[in-house]
């Protein structure tokens, strides 16, 4: 499959990269306030965006002057740094246990194209044929429209050693030991970056979401699995053994109900969407239920439905303020597919979350953002561009 060459970025120092973040996070932004961010001078920052103007990553045009300003005899206008958003394209995927979803972005990691696929088997090697037809047909519509592909990101649930590229356990999708990026970048001939899916999220939005300006914060995702991705101390954690943020397996339910993960007493067995759907079943007496129909029935103020919100409420805010307590995150946001039913266990985990939160972190904002399944392709996507700029394998300068 032809691909246009890979363009290099022409970063030769930290100072560099450190400046080209600047841009790509916060532009437009001028040189001088990129110089009072970093600590470099002025005339270190100009070193470093001559070679990234010079190759069509960056651009520099200055804002004309008002009416008011030429009058006052304003000399020369600030000239702002942007990226070149159509420099690049990235492909972000995200693997779920019934779909796969794809797009495209820019350097801004902004959105230009979607596809949708139903998946029926979750087996690896399904999987990664579909994936890389997937990725193949993405390839096709980037070289048509876009900058040269950089890489090609692929978000899975679970734990996944980002570093060689493997799933080692993926608990919803069934796996051990997938091999992801070595078996997609043979078959693509592309640099491929495997990453936890909740932790794409969280670099997403800290380099092009609400993190931008935060100094801490976490991601919570709820849904059919309870995730947290944390931003501490200038960068988002990833643990030493690839393993960070589990707050869906805090053993904080009772513990007689077992875990997906073989675990008992995780949150999950509570807070997820399953665990809800689970026990509304068993105490309504309605086995055919779907949580469409759990929502419904919690909204017209059924006892059984409401009780199981209740719970998962409960177990949630529990599980926030622990976190919170331990990390001291200033932000906390609360996103993913469960946030649909966000309302019928907001006032419980609240409550939860005030009467364990210690002293001072009680006042941790707890945000809510909605996420769909795109924005988590989207995050697979923002690691590829990260580890771009950073010059990360399989990215290497």
């Amino acid at each position: 499959m032809p691909l246009r060459p890979h363009r290099s970025l022409p970063l030769a120092t930290p100072a560099g990269v450190e400046v080209l973040t600047r841009i790509l996070t916060q532009g437009p932004i001028p040189r001088v306030e990129i110089a009072r961010r970093t600590g470099l001078s002025q005339a270190a920052v100009t070193k470093a965006v001559a070679p990234l103007i010079e190759a069509g990553f960056v651009t520099d045009q200055a804002a004309a002057h008002t009416e008011a300003e030429n009058q006052l005899g304003i000399g020369r206008p600030v000239s702002p740094l942007t990226v070149v958003r159509n420099s690049v394209s990235v492909i972000g995927l995200k693997v779920t246990p019934t779909a796969l979803i794809g797009v495209i972005t820019d350097f801004t990691a902004g959105i230009l194209t979607v596809r949708h696929q139903q998946l029926d088997d979750t087996t690896p090697d399904t999987v990664i044929e579909r994936l890389t037809d997937l990725a193949k047909e993405l390839i096709k519509t980037s070289e048509a429209a876009t900058g040269p592909l950089i890489g090609i990101g692929v978000a899975v649930s679970g734990d996944v050693d980002a570093w060689h590229g493997v799933v080692r356990h993926s608990p919803l999708m069934g796996w051990r030991d997938v091999a992801v990026a070595d078996l997609m970048a043979k078959r693509l001939k592309v640099p491929v970056v495997v990453t936890n899916d909740v932790r794409a999220l969280t670099v997403a939005e800290h380099w092009f979401g609400v993190g931008v300006d935060a100094d801490s914060f976490a991601v919570v995702t709820i849904g059919s699995g309870i995730g947290c991705g944390l931003y501490i101390n200038g960068e988002v954690v990833s643990g030493a053994y690839g393993v960070s943020g589990e707050l869906g397996h805090l053993p904080l339910a009772p513990g007689e109900l077992v875990c997906t993960c073989g675990r008992r007493g995780c949150v999950e067995t509570v807070a997820s969407s399953d665990a809800i759907l689970t026990r509304t079943r068993e105490t309504t007496g309605r086995p055919d239920l779907d949580l469409a129909g759990a929502i419904k029935l919690a909204h017209e103020g059924d006892r059984h439905a409401r009780e199981a919100f209740d719970r998962a409420g409960e177990v949630i805010g529990s599980a926030l303020a622990a976190m919170v307590n331990l990390v001291g995150p200033e932000l906390v946001v609360i996103a993913g597919e469960g946030v649909a039913e966000y309302d019928l266990y907001e006032e419980r985990m609240r409550r939860a979350f005030g009467d364990h939160a210690f002293g001072a972190a009680a006042h941790c904002r707890l945000m809510l953002r909605s996420h769909t399944f795109d924005d988590w392709a989207r995050g697979a996507a923002a690691t590829v561009i990260r580890s771009y700029v950073r010059g990360e394998p399989p990215l290497q300068r």
